[in-house]
């Protein structure tokens, strides 16, 4: 677990980590990323952005000799890529999203995310409209999992039980909803830090949709390493663990408009 720090003992491990990576030369972790905006996508240089760019930033900044090779997988192909042994940690993962279990080790949530579906907003319309979603024409994103589906990624099955147009952009399936294009989109499945960054940016557009009161699901996510690897979760913890006592991480979650699990929020 990360644990909550305080004074010596925080500075301690803070220290004995340091130490760790300064007694050996250029350290790499390979992490494997995926588009999964705001929280991670790999940009034209091939380095992470969102909230997971920039805690790598942090934690290269922090150790000299610490650097991290990032691996753009897919998240249809993100299992197999880790099964290859082309990258060893995985950030703001769920381990149940069809993760071999005997060949991982995870950390503790330093993530919650909620997804809620998206349709035009019409005068005819109300929250029953998302009721149900196998009248519905739905757009989501390949690869990754949804509770209206059961978890279920399968193209194949996903087409067999609804509606459904895969994509890997969550602004294309936002456009088409405002495209009014019933016959292709007429619900979108996105995040709730998705559409906020997108009303932040089209405030403009915000009277154009209905968004539904109840989510599709609400989960959290840690950081996935595998098994005897080259780099343990107890590592990635004690190396996350300062960064979440001095209240940086909070700050990056917040800059994304993102929320901390329950067991890392401040207290009242």
């Amino acid at each position: 677990m990360i644990r909550h720090l305080k004074g010596a003992a925080l500075w301690f491990v803070f220290i004995f980590v340091a130490g760790q990576l300064s007694a050996s030369q250029n350290i790499s972790v390979r992490v494997g990323v995926y588009s999964f905006p705001p929280i991670a996508a790999v940009g034209h240089n091939n380095k992470a952005t969102g909230l997971l760019g920039d805690l790598l930033t942090e934690l290269e900044r922090q150790h000299n000799n610490l650097s991290f090779q990032v691996i753009h997988t897919s998240p249809k192909r993100r299992q197999m890529d880790f099964n290859s042994g082309l990258f060893d940690v995985i950030f703001f993962e769920n381990p149940s999203w069809s993760w071999d279990q005997a060949t991982i080790r995870t950390s503790a949530p330093i993530l919650q995310v909620e997804e809620v579906y998206l349709a035009l907003n019409m005068d005819n319309r109300d929250q029953s409209f998302f009721e149900n979603l196998n009248e519905r024409q739905i757009v989501a994103i390949a690869g990754y999992h949804y509770g209206f589906a059961s978890q279920e990624t399968d193209s194949d099955e996903l087409h067999k039980q609804f509606n459904i147009e895969l994509s890997h952009s969550h602004q294309r399936n936002i456009d088409l909803i405002r495209a009014d294009r019933p016959s292709i989109a007429e619900v979108a499945v996105v995040s709730s830090s998705f559409h906020r960054a997108y009303f932040l940016r089209f405030p403009e557009h915000r009277n154009d949709f209905l968004i539904s009161e109840k989510a599709d699901q609400s989960y959290e996510l840690g950081v996935i390493t595998r098994k005897d690897g080259p780099v343990s979760v107890q590592t990635i913890e004690d190396l996350l663990g300062p960064l979440i006592e001095s209240g940086f991480y909070q700050s990056l979650v917040e800059k994304y408009g993102l929320t901390l699990p329950g067991r890392l929020r401040p207290s009242p």
